[in-house]
């Protein structure tokens, strides 16, 4: 085979290992890119489904919070009534007392 030819097999073979080089990198450069917005879409969605966890989370713990403030609340209703009934009941006594300790008073001046 003349050398022309042999040059010319050898920039053909150059030129169409150049073009699978160039294609392979076009195709490494659009994986890449495609891993990357796959990657980016991963992330959102899991900071979509964290930022919905959290907000059931809190939603969840407002309500116990509010359950027992309303337990507490009632607990305490519960007691000033007591307290009172315990008052109104006593009233009796301790005006009995309180008269008495008046005319005792009322005696010892006189």
């Amino acid at each position: 085979m003349p050398r022309p030819q042999v040059l010319d097999q050898i920039k053909e073979a150059e030129q169409e290992a150049d073009e699978i080089v160039d294609e392979a990198e076009r195709d490494r450069e659009e994986i890449v890119a495609e891993a990357r917005e796959e990657a980016e879409a991963i992330r959102e969605e899991a900071r979509d489904e964290a930022d919905s966890a959290a907000e059931e989370r809190l939603a969840e713990a407002r309500e116990e919070i509010e359950a027992e403030r309303d337990r507490i609340l009632e607990e305490g209703e519960q007691a000033r009534q007591e307290l009172e009934a315990t008052a109104q009941d006593r009233t009796d006594e301790v005006v009995d007392y309180v008269t008495e300790l008046f005319e005792e008073a009322v005696h010892a001046q006189t």
